[in-house]
């Protein structure tokens, strides 16, 4: 018998106790009894025999035998024991042909308790086996509404398809992203090819990744690796070499490192210029005989048919008339998310462009990856608390126009019904929403918001507004170039059908691109960049730079003009917080404190609606078709949805 492989495995086995008992911890195998109640399990289900990740068998399912080992399945027990020798015994048969009977497992949370066999299992660890073959119960949580229940809900989706439990993650919504990109249908069986793609790439990919020191992040490898996936594409990665896949995982090295920080982003709030020590092209052309600065815009549209893409084109002019011959602009027009964007990049590099800024969130990949490709290049992209490390992104604080608008709204609204019309449910809408709310209530504390969204199939807006007898509306904030539709910020809807317009909430891109090459100009940007911090750089700037502002008719009453210009002061100097004081959501649940103010991570993450809003967050399916892209990266979706 192998006395020699017991003694080495006990050595291990106290190693372990000791350690956890010196840390504080409980030294010996988890008992699954002793972790859920029977309560809380919804049913158990039978998975037949299948081949499982020893490092997923963690504990037992009773306490009959848990003293035998430490918490990491070596023995604790002396030799001369019984239950020694049985060990020793295993231990040969593993060496001269190897241990064929499956183990009776129980299966809870993606986690296997073992129910016959913990000496197997002991033995096949000690040999580092990779797998056992086991027969499976899984034991299935009742729903909750938790972010742990949730995530081994979808996992089972995901399970059903593939018969795969290596991957794992610790986000809601992951394993749907997964799915989506790797073309999983939930109730289908996935195809025997796909699969081995799929298991054959998250192989190479954890290799590579716990290789470069990835098995020190405490979160699982699925969570790196569909990070892997956002950025080089699903199809590029299940295609990749070994060696490629090493080189790309160290190339995207800062990304993992980001979301071991969890997805930190550095919100900058106000800019920092510094006084300029060189002039422009000391900063920004460092390549020899260049002449002047190279700014490249990338927009989805054309300026003429997009308000969005008009409002950037308006600031690229602005720093064209304003820096004159130290610069030199170009934009490239229509380019479609997902299919053009990568390559107008690339384009534009090639052309030598020294900066470039991305005006649509749903070209962030295409930014990322020609940033890891050029890190030479200075890359932007428009889109609001996106986590990467090799671009920094940048937006404007609109709520804060949007809540001196809900004032003027509240002022005039003569049956206390007052419209609006959002966009898309990302980042950020939720904020200019329930801030336009909360300036609505300051002034009219009865009235009621009726929301609607552009972004819905079939939504006759219009009538509803009719139905409902509603005058007062936000809509848009900006005009749409060569169109006749005065339905633009803030405005009446008259009796005899025309639409007088009231204020406008305006983005002054300009300004913010000026104040972004004079961050560079002065060195702030260098400093940033090589501040010792591995947050995303996220600019988000409001009225107190400048880039955000209000204007209004002259028709205005003049106390409620007086009105909105003493709050306007106050956002700027930071006198008044807008999101102050006890907040109440549509449900009654109390979203804020008295005497708290919101963070800029809750302002930017909301995902609810105050009290004085009628309506709700759409669901992926009630959207028009193209919606994905930008719902992907920047999404805040209704539960239903998910």
């Amino acid at each position: 018998m192998s006395v020699q492989d017991y003694q080495s495995a006990l050595k291990l086995g106290k190693r372990a106790y000791h350690a956890a008992t010196n840390r504080g911890r409980y030294p010996y195998l988890p008992v699954l009894e002793n972790l859920v109640e029977d309560s809380e399990i919804d049913s158990e289900i039978s998975l037949g025999e299948d081949q499982i990740p020893l490092r997923l068998v963690v504990g037992t399912c009773n306490a009959g035998r848990t003293n035998a080992f430490a918490d990491n399945f070596m023995p604790i027990l002396d030799w001369g024991s019984e239950f020694s020798a049985k060990w020793a015994s295993l231990s040969d048969s593993q060496k001269n042909e190897g241990i064929r009977d499956p183990i009776k497992v129980y299966e809870y949370m993606n986690k296997f308790y073992v129910l016959e066999g913990n000496k197997r299992v002991s033995v096949l660890k000690y040999f580092n086996a990779v797998t056992v073959m086991a027969e499976v119960i899984r034991k299935v949580p009742k729903k909750k509404n938790t972010p742990e229940v949730k995530i081994y809900y979808e996992f089972m989706d995901f399970y059903n398809a593939t018969k795969m439990n290596d991957i794992y993650f610790s986000k809601v919504g992951s394993f749907h992203s997964l799915m989506q990109f790797a073309g999983i249908k939930k109730g289908k069986l996935m195809d025997e090819d796909a699969k081995r793609d799929l298991a054959s790439s998250f192989i190479m990919f954890k290799n590579a990744f716990e290789s470069r020191g990835g098995d020190r992040f405490d979160y699982p490898v699925g969570d790196a690796y569909l990070r892997f996936i956002h950025i080089h594409g699903y199809k590029n990665v299940i295609h990749m070499a070994p060696a490629q896949m090493s080189k790309n995982v160290a190339k995207t090295w800062e990304e993992f490192e980001l979301l071991a920080e969890n997805s930190a982003v550095d919100l900058k709030m106000n800019p920092v210029i510094n006084e300029p020590k060189k002039n422009i092209l000391s900063y920004l052309l460092p390549k020899p005989g260049a002449q002047k600065l190279k700014i490249g815009f990338v927009y989805d549209k054309t300026p003429q048919d997009s308000e969005w893409c008009y409002a950037h084109e308006l600031g690229r002019q602005y720093i064209d008339d304003t820096f004159g011959t130290q610069i030199e602009t170009v934009c490239v027009k229509n380019v479609e998310p997902g299919k053009e964007d990568a390559q107008a990049i690339e384009q534009l590099i090639q052309d030598k462009a020294d900066m470039i800024c991305v005006t649509s969130p749903a070209m962030i990949i295409a930014s990322l990856q020609a940033a890891i490709a050029h890190p030479d290049v200075k890359i932007l992209n428009c889109s609001l608390n996106t986590s990467h490390k090799y671009i920094r992104t940048y937006y404007a604080r609109m709520y804060e126009a949007k809540f001196l608008t809900g004032m003027i709204a509240g002022a005039l609204a003569r049956n206390s019904k007052i419209g609006y019309v959002a966009g898309y449910p990302v980042y950020g809408t939720m904020a200019n929403i329930n801030a336009f709310a909360l300036g609505v209530r300051f002034v009219n504390p009865t009235a009621k918001i009726y929301l609607e969204w552009s972004c819905v199939k079939d939504n006759d807006i219009r009538q509803k507004f009719e139905d409902r007898r509603i005058s007062i509306v936000s809509d848009q904030d900006m005009i749409t170039p060569h169109s006749s539709a005065r339905r633009f910020g803030l405005y009446r809807l008259e009796d005899d059908g025309n639409t007088q317009n009231i204020a406008m909430p305006v983005w002054h891109w300009g300004v913010f691109y000026e104040k972004l090459i004079q961050s560079v100009l002065s060195g702030s940007w260098k400093k940033e960049e090589d501040a010792e911090n591995v947050k995303a750089l996220n600019y988000w700037w409001g009225m107190s730079a400048g880039v955000v502002d209000l204007i209004s008719s002259s028709r205005l009453p003049t106390e409620t003009k007086r009105l909105v210009e003493v709050f306007k002061k106050m956002i700027c100097s930071g006198e008044f917080e807008l999101f102050q004081g006890v907040l109440y959501d549509q449900n009654g649940r109390k979203r804020n404190e008295d005497g708290n103010t919101l963070t800029p991570e809750q302002i930017i993450t909301m995902d609810w609606l105050l009290d004085n809003v009628d309506g709700e967050i759409p669901t992926i399916n009630e959207m028009i078709e193209g919606s994905m892209s930008i719902i992907n990266e920047q999404g805040i979706l209704n539960n239903s949805s998910k």
